[in-house]
C-alpha cells in the first residue's frame, strides 16, 4: 500500500458513509442534528473557553478536527449553511421561525463545547460588513449640513445592523424562542471573561433584550394564593432574597395583608420575570422576622398606612443589563394607592448584602476613624488594648449578643452607614442594593440592629438591615442628585456615619 492510500483509508474511517452525507445534504436541519451525533465531542476536561488554539476561520478552512475541538470543520460548516438557512432572506419569517425551532431543538442537546462552536458562528460569522459600513460612514460624513445628511443617516444605520440582530429576531419567532434566547445568553455570560470572541454576540441579545423587554411591552400582575400552582412554584424556585421553606411558608407571603406583583412578558405569560413581595402594615418594620412569622394574625388592613418591599427577586440571569426593577415598584405604588388610599409610607426592608466583607479588608481604615476616647471604649468593650482589626472582628462574630449600650455595637453601626452612605466607586454606591433603590430616587432611611439574625443575615451584615423610603415627592430630586453622585440619607444616617 503506497502513502496516499493509507491516508485515504484512514482519513475515510473519521468520516460517515458517503450515503449518509448524501443524505445530509438534501436534509435540513435536522440533518445538522445527526451528523453531530455521528461524531459526538470528547467531555471536556478544562474550562470550554480554553478548548481550542485555531481561529474559526481556520477551523472551518480545514479539514480535520483538532484534538480539543467539539466540532469538526465540516460539521461546522454544516451548522454555518443551517444557520443562514435560518436567516435566508427569501423565505418568509414563519418558515425561517420553523427553522430556527429545529435548530434549537439540535442545540437543546448538544454538549457545552459544541454550544460554545455555535456561540462562536453566531458571534464572528454573522458580523456587520465593514466596507458598507465605512462606505457609509463617509457618505454621513460628507453628507452633513446639506439636504442629503437624512438620508446618510438611514444609510449608516442599515449598514450598522448586522446579519446577528436579523438571525436572532428569527429565533424569537417560534414560540419557546424568546426562553430560547434568554437560556442561550444565561449560559453565554459564564465565559465573557475567559473568550472576549463572544462580546459581539452578548452584546448583541443585550441590545434585543432592552427593546424586547421594554417596560411599555410587560405585563403587571397579581400573584396570589389562588395563581396556578405552577407559578406559585416559581416564587419558590426563584425567591433570592429570603428563602422560601415551604408551602406555608409561600401561603403566609400571600396572606389578605400581603401583595406579590410580578412583571410578566406576552411571549412568557406563565414565567414572571422579576417579583416583589409587599407587606401591609401600620408603621416601619425594624426586622425582617415577624413579617415572615407564619404563626402571626394578619394585620388589620383598614389601619394600613405602610407597604414595605421586603423582597425583589429577578428570575432570569439572561436579562443581566435590561432594568426594569424601578418601573415595577412605581406601578405596584400605583396599584397599591388605588386599592389602599391611606396607604402614606412606601419604603423597603432590605438586606445588606456585601457589607461583612467589605469590613473585613477595611476594618484597620474603620478603626482609623476613631476618636481616642471611642477607640479607647471599643478596646475595652472587645478586651484588647491596643485593639487590631484581627480583634475587631473576632468579637464582631458575637454580634447576636451585644446590647444597646455595647461601643462594639455601635461602631458597627457606624461602619454599615458609612459603607452605605459613603462608599462610593465611579461616584455610585458600592453596594448594589442601595445603588438600586437610590437610583430609583429613595433614600437611606434607617439602620435595624437585628433585623436578620438568620444564619444568612448574620454573614452578610452581623444581621442588621437598612429601610430604604421611597418619598413620592421627592422622587425626582433625589434621582437627580444621585446622577452626580450626591446620596440622599436622613438625618439619622448622616449623624451615625463617620
Amino acid at each position: 500500500m503506497n502513502t496516499a492510500e493509507w491516508i485515504s483509508r484512514n482519513v475515510a474511517k473519521l468520516l460517515p458513509a458517503a450515503n449518509s452525507i448524501e443524505k445530509m445534504a438534501t436534509t435540513p436541519i435536522a440533518n445538522a442534528r445527526a451528523a453531530v451525533s455521528l461524531a459526538p465531542a470528547p467531555a471536556p476536561t478544562g474550562p470550554i473557553a480554553s478548548a481550542t488554539s485555531r481561529s474559526l476561520p481556520e477551523r472551518l478552512a480545514g479539514s480535520l478536527r483538532h484534538k480539543d475541538e467539539a466540532l469538526s470543520p465540516r460539521l461546522l460548516r454544516r451548522i454555518l449553511t443551517e444557520l443562514q438557512a435560518i436567516l435566508d432572506n427569501q423565505v418568509s419569517e414563519v418558515e425561517g421561525g420553523r427553522r430556527a425551532s429545529e435548530f434549537a431543538q439540535w442545540y437543546g442537546a448538544a454538549l457545552p463545547a459544541q454550544r460554545r462552536d455555535c456561540w462562536l458562528l453566531m458571534s464572528e460569522q454573522f458580523a456587520p460588513d465593514p466596507d458598507l459600513i465605512e462606505a457609509a460612514r463617509s457618505h454621513y460624513t460628507a453628507a452633513q449640513n446639506t439636504l442629503d445628511a437624512g438620508q446618510a443617516e438611514i444609510r449608516l444605520r442599515q449598514a450598522l445592523v448586522s446579519p446577528r440582530s436579523r438571525l436572532l429576531q428569527r429565533f424569537a419567532a417560534f414560540p419557546e424562542g424568546m426562553q430560547f434566547l434568554l437560556d442561550l445568553r444565561t449560559d453565554l455570560l459564564a465565559h465573557l471573561k475567559s473568550e472576549k470572541r463572544l462580546l459581539a454576540l452578548d452584546g448583541e441579545l443585550e441590545h434585543l433584550f432592552s427593546g424586547w423587554f421594554d417596560v411599555a411591552f410587560l405585563e403587571l400582575r397579581r400573584i396570589s394564593w389562588d395563581s396556578p400552582a405552577s407559578l406559585i412554584e416559581k416564587l419558590i424556585k426563584y425567591e433570592a432574597v429570603h428563602d422560601i421553606r415551604d408551602w406555608n411558608d409561600v401561603k403566609n407571603r400571600l396572606d389578605a395583608d400581603r401583595r406579590c406583583y410580578g412583571f410578566f412578558h406576552p411571549q412568557l405569560p406563565n414565567e414572571p420575570l422579576i417579583f416583589v413581595e409587599v407587606a401591609l402594615l401600620d408603621k416601619l418594620p425594624c426586622a425582617i422576622s415577624p413579617l415572615l412569622d407564619e404563626a402571626a394574625a394578619p394585620a388589620d388592613l383598614s389601619k394600613a398606612s405602610t407597604a414595605i418591599f421586603y423582597s425583589i427577586s429577578s428570575t432570569q440571569s439572561g436579562l443581566r443589563g435590561v432594568s426594569f426593577g424601578d418601573s415595577l415598584i412605581k406601578r405596584v405604588v400605583e396599584t397599591l394607592k388605588v386599592e389602599f388610599p391611606r396607604l402614606r409610607t412606601f419604603a423597603t426592608l432590605s438586606p445588606i448584602p456585601g457589607f461583612r466583607s467589605w469590613l473585613g479588608k477595611n476594618a484597620s481604615a474603620m478603626l482609623a476613624r476613631l476618636d481616642v476616647k471611642a477607640r479607647a471604649a471599643l478596646a475595652s468593650a472587645v478586651g484588647a488594648e491596643p485593639i487590631t482589626p484581627a480583634h475587631l472582628l473576632t468579637a464582631a462574630e458575637q454580634a447576636q449578643t451585644l446590647d444597646a449600650q455595647s461601643p462594639l455595637r455601635h461602631f458597627l453601626m457606624q461602619c454599615a452607614a458609612h459603607y452605605l452612605g459613603r462608599e462610593l466607586v465611579q461616584g455610585k454606591p458600592l453596594d448594589p442594593v442601595t445603588r438600586f433603590h437610590l437610583g430609583n430616587g429613595a433614600r437611606i432611611e434607617r439602620l435595624n440592629w437585628g433585623g436578620d439574625f438568620s444564619s444568612k443575615g448574620v454573614k452578610q451584615s452581623y444581621g442588621m438591615m437598612v429601610n430604604y423610603l421611597y418619598d413620592l415627592k421627592r422622587l425626582d430630586r433625589y434621582r437627580a442628585q444621585f446622577a452626580n453622585s450626591k446620596l440622599a440619607v436622613s438625618s439619622e444616617i448622616e449623624t451615625l456615619g463617620f
